[in-house]
């Protein structure tokens, strides 16, 4: 029985590598000879030196076998990044492209819940909220000038949850405009932890608030914080909008990579 599990999994593994690929290759025309050229480098440098260095055929052999894992290591590598590119630029400006980037961050630490905290029905500009054991986080999408207010009102709301606290809120503004983030840099923007705020916001807040500490929460504190900004959610929440599949290309390709 073990064995027949196996075997399903590995060929579903290797269809996800070739159902990635032909996605990325249609938008991406240079991959096939990228990839060719990944998985070739180690062979033919270690083809190079083992003539320079007249390796018994032993050595040839094993050297040769490491070659090609490093080749198809790296060009897993380069197919992962590839796929990615072209998955953020496939969704780039459509609704609901933030929190299809961030919802899957929940193993991390992170909870972005897929409901906006507000939306406009007309512009569908939209913010959603989160939070880490950093604290909390406001992701906007839309113009800047509109999104800013609204998360004047966002945050207002915050401080009746946390009040008496120090729980930092972090402002980002996903978009291509001077103080946005772009999409394709969301993740490290939140993971980084840093206040993306406007220093010359009247409500901005300073990040490092205690700067010999990884976290300023406790998992416990956490737990407590996401109660209550959940309850706050479930009655002025907004359901998330439409257009789109945000999760969709970004799960295709971290499952097949990781071998799921």
């Amino acid at each position: 029985m073990a064995e027949k599990d196996a075997k399903p999994k590995k060929q579903s593994t290797i269809k996800q590598i070739i159902q990635i690929y032909k996605y990325t290759a249609k938008e991406d025309k240079a991959l096939p000879w990228l990839e060719a050229g990944a998985f070739l480098l180690p062979v033919v440098v270690m083809v190079i030196i083992g003539l320079i260095a007249k390796w018994t055929w032993l050595t040839w052999i094993f050297t040769m076998i490491t070659a090609v894992m490093l080749g198809i290591l790296l060009a897993t590598m380069l197919l992962t990044r590839r796929a990615d590119k072209v998955g953020y630029k496939q969704i780039d400006g459509k609704p609901g492209a933030a929190i299809g980037v961030l919802s899957n961050m929940q193993k991390a630490g992170f909870d972005f819940p897929q409901e906006p905290v507000w939306i406009d029905p007309k512009t569908k500009d939209a913010i959603w909220r989160g939070t880490s054991m950093n604290g909390i986080y406001l992701i906007g999408e839309g113009e800047y000038g509109r999104v800013m207010k609204a998360m004047d009102r966002q945050e207002h709301e915050i401080k009746g949850v946390t009040a008496g606290s120090t729980i930092p809120v972090y402002r980002i503004a996903v978009g291509h405009g001077p103080k946005q983030v772009p999409l394709d840099k969301l993740r490290s923007t939140v993971t980084k932890a840093k206040s993306y705020e406007p220093t010359n916001h009247k409500n901005a807040l300073v990040a490092k608030i205690h700067p010999r500490r990884r976290f300023l929460l406790t998992r416990a504190e956490t737990t407590t914080l996401n109660e209550r900004l959940h309850t706050l959610q479930s009655k002025k929440g907004y359901s998330i909008p439409k257009g789109m599949d945000p999760n969709r290309p970004q799960k295709i390709s971290r499952r097949a990579m990781r071998g799921r």
